[in-house]
């Protein structure tokens, strides 16, 4: 089925697809539509929707939800992410799976709530204090944001895990046509039996614990306070507290290679453009149209795509284009240098302006 969707609307198709039933949030530009489209269409499903007197209660609420063993998710942007950075770290900590949607406009601060920005990458990663892994996507199409709204439910699932949408604004209030695919692989919640658990943080061999849930018979303590594998809080015993920060970011750093998602076009180029979300789009424009030019899209900005960012860069020129003033550059270079790109140049774009093809081919050196 084919519909011409706006970005914040297809993003509210593929999470009620995905089995969203619960959504908190608190308005606010550029991703007020995920709200607004979220109130009328979850109550259809049997959801329910509640207005939020800010992001801290969402984000709050969102996971005392999932706990209840609902799939939950809430939109944002920059001043609104901020204010979730605890929750996330408290979601990591618990190892709550919630999708958090965030329509990055241009800050700091208020900034430029109706104008597109990619600032909030670094955020996403590192907002919170302590050590923890998160997964990050990052859509660069209408179609996209429904696609991967569905894929961040199943990765939410199956890691236990935040999983963040990164949308810059341009591409939330776009409108594009957008195939439904009803048959999309939908992944479940990987429940504890029934029953009294004595082991209730025990993972097993995938490094996964399976969720129990509040109602079924399961007696869970949860606290973002460090727990043993039985639940109860265990501050001073520093193997306690490496076994469970080596637990939450090992499975995903474990399984990177199983998460990542990214584009490749015209490998073979001595120049490779790096870029992602809106600028991947003059990306490929200025790749189609030059013979010496190639991208690299990294769709998972986070876990980094290392290994495939590599070997497409050994030996090449790498050109890097964000809506920021430098976010994920340093991660290009650290992985390009190492891997032997002979150099790596930045056209950061400021202002919620887009790069336009002419400038890039400039910068690249084609035009």
């Amino acid at each position: 089925m084919r519909e011409f969707l706006l970005g914040n609307e297809a993003c509210v198709r593929g999470a009620i697809h995905a089995g969203c039933r619960f959504y908190a949030g608190y308005p606010i530009t550029p991703s007020t539509e995920i709200a607004e489209a979220m109130a009328r269409e979850l109550p259809k499903a049997g959801g329910t929707f509640i207005q939020m007197e800010d992001e801290i209660a969402s984000i709050s609420a969102c996971i005392g939800a999932s706990w209840t063993g609902l799939k939950v998710m809430s939109a944002t942007s920059g001043p609104g992410f901020s204010l979730m950075q605890e929750g996330i770290g408290y979601a990591a900590m618990t190892e709550t799976p919630i999708v958090i949607v965030n329509c990055m406009r241009g800050g700091p601060s208020t900034g430029q709530p109706t104008k597109p920005a990619q600032g909030d990458v670094i955020q996403a990663k590192h907002g919170s204090h302590g050590d923890y892994e998160i997964i990050a996507l990052s859509p660069s199409s209408v179609q996209e944001m429904l696609d991967l709204t569905v894929e961040a439910f199943n990765l939410a699932e199956q890691y236990r895990t935040p999983v963040i949408l990164l949308a810059d604004g341009e591409i939330a209030h776009m409108r594009e046509p957008v195939t439904i695919n009803e048959g999309m692989h939908i992944l479940q919640r990987k429940m504890a039996k029934p029953g009294i658990i004595k082991e209730v943080w025990k993972p097993e061999d995938d490094g996964i614990v399976p969720f129990p849930v509040f109602g079924r018979g399961h007696r869970v303590y949860i606290s973002g306070t460090t727990s043993d594998i039985y639940g109860y809080p265990s501050t001073i015993k520093p193997e306690v507290h490496a076994a469970v920060v080596r637990r939450i970011c090992d499975k995903i750093r474990k399984n990177a290679q199983k998460i990542w998602k990214y584009e490749v076009f015209k490998p073979e180029a001595r120049k490779i453009i790096f870029a992602y979300g809106l600028p991947a789009r003059t990306a490929f424009a200025v790749a189609k149209g030059n013979t010496d030019v190639g991208v690299f899209r990294p769709i998972t900005l986070w876990p980094f795509p290392d290994g495939p960012f590599a070997d497409t860069v050994r030996g090449r020129e790498v050109y890097v284009l964000e809506m920021n003033y430098g976010k994920m550059i340093a991660e290009v270079e650290r992985v390009a240098y190492k891997a032997g790109a002979k150099k790596v140049e930045f056209l950061p774009k400021l202002g919620g302006e887009i790069h336009s093809i002419e400038e890039v081919e400039k910068f690249v050196g084609v035009g």
